[in-house]
């Protein structure tokens, strides 16, 4: 790299446009075009006997309603399976509107069209479906062991069941190694569905143009090149036909990887039987009941252990909750159980997930996709043993850490994306040593011990992980010099806030040797970049980076060998500083990128004064060129694709010091810090502030979120007046330190950091209040009242 752009902490560039209301969301789109709303189902399990549209037709303004049996047939059949897999026998997905039965309140049922919204809502009052009520199937451990079926042809509800087994290094199983170990512990853990809850809910805004038989969509979505895969298919469209663009999207979090929803293929659909334009945007009880959940699992934990806190044997069952759906496949549990053994050399290791289908919404990845169930049940466990011998609960942390000369380390499993679970690079004892100098570890007990005095409980509370991230199969890269100088780099994953027309700018202007606000980029449109995966799994740096870097050394290595010619030098004698070729050492012999880029092009009309510039280097003559080399194509670019061996895998450890109110059981952080490697950091400022959020999140999943069902399938806490969130006041500052093993898997040795902060947060918090409480805390959110019936319970 030419400068020192990679590494520094650049201010990002996109919030003068968002934070001065420049900013084009969804409902930005499309002022004058037709809205469309949708009647749900108000029942968890029902048959439906018979839709009455007849009291909605005389809605003023009323264009269109739909139901199942006005679908052509492409559309009329269930939405797709995303990722199968052979543990998931049993993949069920919906129609895109519901056919016969209902399985979730909120499930959409008819979709009507109107002038604008107020009338489209109008009118869905007006409908009128009758049903025939059956008994939904609530609590994952209800559907486990009901006779009622979510789906009749699914026996027990079970979707999908896995087990993956690593033996010890003698041969034996887990239940072996834990029925001979000196030390044994059984228990149960429990964590709560929550969800996304990004601030802008989802959107679609879709325009045919029938003269040219061609659709342009707006998707408020984390993935518009898939999406645009599955609207073409749906819609029996040429995929060349189809456009796909993801505008600025208002937070994502995982909710917006899901693809295609029934509404990105019904809006589209609308639109090219009307010949409008027609629009839908997700109001908040919506999303609440229709989008998508997560988090929920029963975990059951046997282990055995030395009495150095060696772990020699661990067995979990997991009991996962998918809602109603897999329309994303098993995803979210094979995470959990592959990402469960964190930073730890674990002696015999079983794991054993059943996914099992309930009357309630879906379950698809939201941020940290199983790994803070994951990272919940291997540090609970770690502070069991530690609490069992007596022994600090670093120190059993550290008696089981893969070291730093043993990477790469096999851990015998198979990732989520098929290929085995093998950690590339980390330094878990050096970041338990930064952790504990930045939260003052050893010099806790005595400000325990004075707190006490004072009538005070506080407890420290510790979180390791190891987060897989930059999963394939690949991103791409296109990177243009213009006759202006200028740099325009595009790639087809979106961005929901992640800062990445900085940090791709910062790649790009230092592969290139160009001032960073030469370089523009584009992300999640179609029309620029046509192949692409998404943003989702700490991926988009990893893989869009890396494939924006090669790209970029194409161009490089073209713009050398163009300007050499020019310069009558050898091309490995040229450098590129502030936009400028020359040859090292001497700048008077030089030619600017942008001449460069006109001399890249042989039709080199005058159209500019650095076309005028590049005819010196012609003979005076701008139709005096050479030709085009064979196997080069004109213009000064480049595209080129990452895909990776596998995956990366980024690591940390978080700390946290809680307080409990004696009286209240109020719950307060007082401090937080979190030591993270994600390899060789692109922007640390960036990184921070990813760090940050996500422990904002983290602590709303350990002290506030939790979808609340009654035994009919109601969510009750469908608003944000009764679903709890976090206000910046709950949220602590956050202490970070930064340790750098870069990645050997990828050119610029980096690891993906959009999850980091919200993986181990309920486990910290966990163990923070078990250590100021003395009571075990095995579920997670926990609440003051929540505590409060702990205390009297050990009592």
């Amino acid at each position: 790299m030419t400068t020192k752009l990679f590494g520094e902490p650049v201010q990002r560039r996109e919030d003068p446009r968002l934070l001065t209301g420049r900013g084009r969301y969804l409902d930005d789109l499309g002022p004058d075009a037709l809205a469309a709303a949708f009647v749900r189902s108000p029942h968890a399990h029902a048959l439906i006997r018979d839709i009455d549209v007849s009291a909605a037709l005389d809605v003023d303004g009323l264009v269109a309603i739909y139901t199942w049996e006005d679908l052509p047939d492409r559309l009329a059949e269930p939405l797709p399976l995303l990722i199968p897999h052979p543990a998931l026998t049993h993949g069920r997905t919906a129609y895109p509107l519901a056919r016969e039965r209902v399985r979730h309140v909120g499930e959409p049922v008819v979709m009507v069209v109107a002038r604008d919204r107020y009338l489209a809502e109008d009118a869905c009052a007006l409908i009128r479906v009758d049903y025939e009520l059956l008994k939904p199937v609530v609590g994952v451990e209800e559907a486990a062991q009901s006779a009622q079926l979510v789906h009749d042809d699914v026996p027990g509800n079970v979707g999908a069941h896995l087990v993956q087994e690593v033996a010890s290094a003698d041969g034996r199983g887990a239940r072996e190694v834990i029925e001979s170990a000196p030390h044994t512990l059984a228990f149960r853990l429990d964590v709560e569905r929550s969800a996304s809850m990004p601030l802008e809910g989802r959107g679609v805004h879709a325009r045919w143009d029938a003269d040219d038989s061609s659709l342009r969509v707006y998707s408020s979505t984390q993935t518009s090149t898939s999406v645009r895969m599955a609207v073409a298919a749906k819609l029996g469209l040429p995929l060349p036909k189809v456009e796909v663009v993801a505008p600025d999207v208002g937070g994502g979090f995982g909710v917006k990887i899901m693809h295609p929803w029934p509404e990105e293929v019904l809006v589209p659909w609308a639109a090219m039987l009307l010949g409008r334009e027609v629009k839908w945007t997700e109001d908040r009880r919506e999303h609440f009941v229709s989008s998508a959940h997560e988090r929920a699992q029963v975990q059951f934990v046997r282990v055995g252990f030395d009495g150095g806190g060696r772990v020699l044997g661990l067995e979990v069952t997991i009991l996962h909750d998918h809602g109603a759906y897999t329309p994303y496949g098993i995803i979210v549990p094979i995470i959990t159980s592959t990402q469960l053994p964190g930073p730890y050399r674990i002696g015999s290791y079983r794991v054993e997930f059943s996914s099992i289908y309930t009357n309630t919404v879906q379950v698809t990845p939201y941020r940290g996709a199983g790994r803070p169930q994951a990272v919940f049940c291997m540090e609970r466990t770690m502070d069991r043993i530690a609490a069992h011998l007596g022994l600090d609960r670093t120190a059993v942390r550290a008696a089981n850490f893969i070291q730093p000369d043993e990477f790469p380390y096999d851990q015998g499993l198979i990732f989520q994306d098929g290929r085995p679970l093998i950690y590339d690079s980390g330094d878990y004892p050096e970041s338990l040593r930064m952790l504990k100098e930045l939260i003052g570890w050893d010099a806790f007990p005595e400000a325990k011990a004075e707190a006490a005095r004072e009538g005070r409980r506080i407890g420290i509370g510790i979180g390791c992980y190891v987060e897989g991230t930059g999963v394939g199969p690949y991103e791409g890269g296109h990177v243009q010099i213009t006759s202006d100088g200028r740099v325009h780099v595009s790639t087809g994953l979106t961005s929901q806030g992640q800062g990445h027309e900085t940090s791709f700018a910062q790649i790009a202007a230092a592969e290139l040797g160009v001032p960073l606000e030469r370089v523009s980029v584009v992300t999640g449109d179609t029309r620029r970049f046509g192949y692409a995966v998404g943003t989702f799994a700490s991926r988009a740096a990893v893989m869009s980076g890396n494939a924006i870097a090669l790209a970029c050394r194409k161009v490089r290595e073209k713009a050398l060998r163009i300007a050499a010619d020019a310069l009558e030098a050898d091309p490995r004698d040229l450098e590129i500083t502030d936009g400028v070729v020359h040859v090292a050492g001497s700048p008077h012999a030089s030619v600017p990128l942008a001449t460069v880029a006109v001399l890249s092009n042989p039709l080199r009309y005058a159209f500019d004064e650095e076309a005028v510039r590049a005819t010196q280097f012609a003979g005076g003559s701008s139709f005096d060129r050479p030709p085009v080399e064979e196997g080069q194509e004109p213009g000064l670019e480049g595209r080129d694709y990452y895909s990776p061996i596998r995956s990366t895998f980024a690591s940390g450890m978080h700390a946290a010091i809680v307080e409990t109110d004696p009286l209240t059981a109020e719950i307060r952080i007082l401090r937080y810090a979190v030591v993270h490697d994600c390899g060789n950091l692109i922007n640390p400022m960036i990184v921070e502030g990813q760090i940050h959020g996500g422990v904002a999140q983290g602590v709303g999943g350990a002290l506030y979120e939790r979808m609340v069902y009654d035994s009919h399938g109601q969510l009750l806490n469908a608003s944000f007046m009764d679903f709890l969130m976090p206000y910046a006041t709950e949220v602590p500052r956050v202490e970070t330190a930064h340790l750098q093993t870069p990645s050997p898997l990828n050119p610029l040795g980096i690891k993906g950091a959009g999850e980091a902060g919200v993986i181990p947060v309920s486990a910290v918090i966990a163990s923070a209040i078990e250590d100021a409480e003395g009571i075990p805390i095995d579920r997670m959110p926990i609440s003051p009242s929540d505590l409060f019936g702990l205390r009297r319970a050990a009592s």
